[in-house]
């Protein structure tokens, strides 16, 4: 069981890098979204500000690199490169899903790169669905524990657990469990999905259960289901996760939903499909708190920091410029403005 978890971790790698896992008809929402240009922003450029709040620790910037990979050879390569650009460009680092350093010995140093990014917030990883397979507390404490971790998050990954493999599709009574995990441990827990987005219905439920972060990870990126398509010899599979290459809420529509129910007191995480800076500036203006980037640094990360930095500081620009270009000199004022319209 163990080895096929392993095996797991370094397919869903490399199909995320060499095949075409976006889902299709389907957009994150963003190209619809634009921004009213201030010629006169009345800002200083070098004096724009973008640190922000998360975890109860100030941020220096309101980046997240989103859950992506752990528990495989190659992971290893890559998590220290994102941890060590992370450390220098101030970015908040999430791990990928570590049922296997719950599970196995093999790679646990996959997951354990506080030494490579001791000042900014580590979030650790586990699917909701292990509280229906054994999981518990206890489990998450391990795992926050050998990661050294500041939160933990649970994904919610429904639609790719039905076409994997021997997936985990009891997903029935979760929520309780989740609010019996964030009352016991004594890290802030937050949830996320894996690329289909959050309606505002269940982030409220989720808010009222003690979750303190929600990752709406919407629609518009990478599509597990289609990561899981490459994976499955069962042709009906197949041809079912093809059908629901289109399936998912909008990233842009998920941010602005989960920020109308989770109100002001969560933090909002916006997600899915993600590319530039600009994008990031369309979804902090939505109402996110934070924006994750997953794939988009995926190719880099395999390669080396400077190239991970590279495009952290391409998106840092891009960011700047979006606010510089409406006059807003800080997190705040982006997320307050007006100049900010629909297609």
């Amino acid at each position: 069981m163990t080895e096929a978890i392993h095996k797991r971790k370094s397919e869903h790698i490399n199909i995320t890098l060499n095949e075409k896992v976006t889902g299709t008809n389907i957009t994150t929402g963003f190209e619809r979204v634009g921004f009213i240009h201030n010629a006169l922003p009345e800002v200083d450029f070098e004096s724009i500000q973008l640190q922000c709040t998360f975890v109860k620790r100030t941020c220096a910037k309101p980046f997240l690199i989103s859950s992506m990979t752990g528990g495989a050879a190659f992971a290893e390569t890559i998590n220290r490169n994102l941890a060590i650009a992370a450390e220098e460009q101030g970015w908040t680092l999430a791990l990928g899903s570590m049922r296997a350093l719950i599970e196995s010995e093999q790679h646990r140093e996959s997951f354990q790169v506080r030494k490579y990014a001791p000042s900014v917030p580590i979030i650790a990883n586990l699917g909701a669905v292990q509280f229906n397979y054994g999981f518990g507390s206890e489990e998450c404490m391990r795992i926050i524990e050998m990661s050294e971790a500041d939160a933990l998050v649970l994904h919610l990954n429904s639609i790719q657990e039905v076409i994997q493999s021997d997936g985990n599709t009891n997903f029935k009574s979760l929520l309780q469990k989740i609010e019996d995990v964030c009352k016991s441990l004594p890290v802030p827990v937050g949830v996320k999905e894996v690329g289909w987005g959050i309606d505002g219905e269940t982030a409220r439920k989720l808010c009222d259960a003690g979750v303190q972060f929600i990752d709406v990870a919407g629609a518009g990126g990478t599509s597990w289901s289609q990561v899981e398509k490459f994976r499955a010899d069962n042709p009906i599979k197949r041809k079912a996760a093809e059908t629901f290459s289109g399936w998912g809420i909008p990233t842009a529509e998920s941010i602005i939903a989960v920020r109308q129910h989770a109100g002001n007191e969560q933090t909002v995480i916006g997600s899915g499909g993600m590319h530039t800076g600009l994008d990031a500036a369309k979804a902090i203006a939505l109402g996110a708190d934070l924006v994750g980037f997953g794939k988009s640094i995926l190719k880099e990360a395999t390669e080396s920091v400077d190239d991970v930095l590279r495009v952290m500081q391409t998106i840092e620009l891009e960011l700047k410029m979006a606010m510089f270009g409406i006059g807003a000199s800080s997190i705040d004022e982006l997320q307050q403005t007006d100049r900010i319209y629909f297609n």
